[in-house]
């Protein structure tokens, strides 16, 4: 059974950091590129950062960049999502995802990755 677990979200000031992890299992997770999405109620689900099985290729939305750091170690079938200088308007659930034929470099603009955590709160206060 895939599962994937995300930690890490909580309540932070803004220009704060937090460190959200994902843990992984079910599936060989060190073969797959991997990503995080957030999602504001009432809003689509938007593209955070992605990278690849290697972790030799990342990329970021644009909003992020320069902020947010994307790592992953396979080691311990793990992906994390450093996030500092946090904005109000990053509230959200942060998802973690991940899908056995996706390249890092197409995450931004799929409309489809097969797996899913339930997601982690962020919130964050001005």
């Amino acid at each position: 059974q895939v599962q994937l677990v995300e930690s890490g979200g909580g309540l932070v000031q803004a220009g704060g950091s937090l460190r959200l992890s994902c843990g992984v299992s079910g599936l060989p997770f060190n073969r797959y590129a991997a990503g995080w999405f957030r999602q504001v109620p009432g809003k689509e689900r938007e593209f955070v950062a992605s990278i690849s099985w290697g972790s030799i290729s990342t990329y970021y939305a644009d909003s992020v960049k320069g902020r947010f750091t994307i790592s992953r170690d396979n080691a311990l079938n793990a992906l994390y999502l450093q996030m500092n200088s946090l904005k109000s308007e990053e509230t959200a659930v942060y998802f973690c995802n991940t899908d056995p034929s996706l390249r890092s470099d197409q995450w931004a603009t799929t409309t489809s990755i097969t797996y899913w955590g339930r997601g982690t709160q962020v919130t964050v206060s001005s």
